[in-house]
C-alpha cells in the first residue's frame, strides 16, 4: 500500500488519477529545486506528470528539464506516495501518485522553459522543512536519515 501524505480524501468527491514523476537532485549539501509562481507561489521538487503513453523515466527527464533547465543523469526511484488535491490549472481534484526518484543534475542548458518556474539551489536540510507538500519533504528528510516517508 502506498502511504499517503496531506489531506484525506473528500467523501463524495471523485478524484482523478494522476501518476507524477519527481526528482530529488542534489549537488554536496545542497538540492536542485523548482519555484512555482502560479497559482500560488511554492518550492517544489522538478517534476510532474506523466503524458499517456510516456515512460516514467522519460517524463522525469522532461519535466526536470522544463521547471530548471537543468538535464539530469542515473535516476533511482526511492518510492512513492499518494495525495489528494485539487490542481486549479487544470480545474481538478486529483488522486496524485507521485513516484519520487533521486538523479544527479548534470548541467544547465538554459532558463526553465515552462511558464511561472525558476531554478533555485536551497540546502538540503532547509528543503526538508519548505517544500510545499508533506510527502515531498519526508523524502529529502529520509535521505537525511531523519525521517520515513
Amino acid at each position: 500500500m502506498i502511504k499517503r501524505h496531506g489531506e484525506a480524501p473528500e467523501a463524495g468527491r471523485r478524484y482523478i488519477r494522476r501518476p507524477g514523476v519527481y526528482a530529488i537532485l542534489p549537488r554536496g549539501r545542497d538540492l536542485l529545486l523548482t519555484f512555482q509562481a502560479q497559482p500560488s507561489p511554492e518550492i517544489q521538487l522538478p517534476g510532474g506528470g506523466i503524458d499517456k503513453g510516456e515512460n516514467p523515466i522519460a517524463a522525469l527527464h522532461r519535466e526536470v528539464f522544463e521547471e530548471t533547465g537543468w538535464r539530469i543523469a542515473s535516476p533511482r526511484r526511492l518510492g512513492a506516495f499518494r495525495r489528494f488535491t485539487y490542481m486549479p490549472e487544470y480545474d481538478l481534484w486529483a488522486e496524485k501518485l507521485c513516484h519520487i526518484y533521486i538523479a544527479h543534475p548534470v548541467r544547465p542548458h538554459g532558463p526553465p522553459t515552462e511558464v511561472g518556474h525558476s531554478a533555485l539551489w536551497m540546502a538540503a536540510a532547509e528543503a526538508a522543512e519548505t517544500l510545499a507538500n508533506s510527502g515531498d519533504r519526508a523524502f529529502v528528510a529520509l535521505l537525511q536519515g531523519k525521517g520515513r516517508p
